[in-house]
């Protein structure tokens, strides 16, 4: 009998990626690959800017085109809402125009229905992207739950027009949500804890999850500059693929840990409803750090990179700046769920201790920013 008290090793990947500048303009021919009657989920402000672009590509293709309007944030209410829009329609192959948010969604109501899934991101603001698994919240932005599927989307298709014309601020939080992936991963491998693939991490996770870092620390700077004035160059292609493809495999199929279990933990208090996942991600990486106890130099390094970035390293920048104990508490209590993937680190995690490290978080920014010259903390807005 085989010995199965080891987790078998995993990964998992969408069955197609593409690429590249007009990549939306081929669409149709890949969608009709899948099906011959597609759902396309965007919001009014996305399918103004692809509507023209996937009306010409499904019709040269031989497609109807069909659009259903996504009701903003990715509940289980509004999934459902989808596969049943989808069921009317005689849809047979749901496609998710945009931001992580309707993608999930698309996801969701795909696994209701068992029609095939494509992802269309038109920001690279997340590694959502690719994945089997959706991100449940409840109405008022927080987070509830992972979903899990048996498949990834049978497409992700990116056009990095569309990324470079929307504002730097997407790709920034990609970013963030990009450079958790290895710092999880790493935790995952040590620990040898189970992925969000349901195994053990392959070499190959792992691998990928480095090698988005890598590109990141060369190109993530430049290609901010670039996407600021609608730019598409090798270093927006390189931070596109980084966040999209690399990381959404990396984070599958690598492992998640401390970075965003605390984001999950910071969206259930209001202070942080603000802030974009990646930008949530970020304080959470470092936090991460903070409790793994990383030498001084790496968190400094960190920290001083995000910020040049553009991402936020203090919690002041969280709206978290003037909070006391029983905000943070409540995040770090969330973050600490006993289904949260914090319990990834190899050793034991309390929620003081994240109380702790969130606090850290504050000062190590600051000293980092006043050590490199950099700008003090601003709150946002409200």
């Amino acid at each position: 009998m085989t010995d199965t008290s080891a987790a078998l090793r995993t990964l998992i990947s969408p069955g197609r990626y593409v690429q590249g500048r007009g990549a939306l303009d081929s669409l149709g021919s890949y969608v009709a690959k899948l099906g011959a009657r597609p759902l396309v989920l965007a919001d009014d402000v996305v399918r103004g800017l692809t509507e023209n672009a996937i009306t010409e590509s499904f019709t040269a293709a031989g497609l109807p085109v069909l659009f259903d309007r996504f009701g903003g944030v990715p509940t289980a209410a509004e999934s459902g809402r989808v596969a049943e829009a989808a069921r009317a329609q005689g849809a047979d192959v749901l496609v998710g125009v945009g931001g992580g948010a309707p993608i999930d969604t698309a996801k969701a109501a795909g696994d209701d229905t068992g029609l095939p899934v494509v992802s269309v991101p038109t920001v690279a603001s997340t590694d959502a992207p690719c994945s089997a698994l959706s991100v449940v919240y409840t109405a008022d932005g927080s987070f509830e739950s992972y979903r899990f599927y048996h498949r990834n989307p049978a497409l992700v298709l990116v056009d990095t027009q569309l990324v470079a014309d929307a504002p730097a601020r997407f790709l920034i939080a990609g970013i963030g949500d990009a450079l958790a992936t290895w710092i999880e991963a790493r935790a995952v491998r040590q620990s040898n804890a189970t992925t969000m693939a349901g195994g053990a991490a392959t070499r190959a996770g792992a691998a990928l999850a480095q090698l988005s870092w890598d590109i990141l620390h060369e190109s993530a700077i430049p290609a901010v500059r670039a996407v600021e004035r609608h730019l598409v160059t090798p270093a927006v292609e390189e931070v596109v693929e980084a966040n999209t493809l690399l990381s959404g495999l990396g984070f599958e199929s690598g492992g998640l840990a401390a970075a965003h279990a605390i984001h999950d933990g910071l969206t259930a208090v209001p202070h942080t409803h603000g802030l974009a996942h990646g930008q949530k991600v970020n304080i959470g990486s470092i936090a991460q750090l903070i409790l793994e106890g990383r030498p001084s130099g790496e968190i400094h390094d960190f920290v001083e990179f995000t910020t040049r970035v553009g991402l936020p390293t203090t919690l002041t920048e969280a709206g978290l700046g003037d909070a006391d104990d029983s905000v943070l508490r409540t995040a770090a209590e969330a973050a600490c769920h006993p289904d949260e993937t914090i319990h990834n680190l190899p050793f034991p995690v309390t929620a003081d201790a994240v109380v702790d490290a969130l606090k850290a978080v504050e000062v190590t920014g600051r000293a980092v920013r006043a050590e490199a010259g950099l700008p003090e903390p601003v709150a946002p807005a409200h």
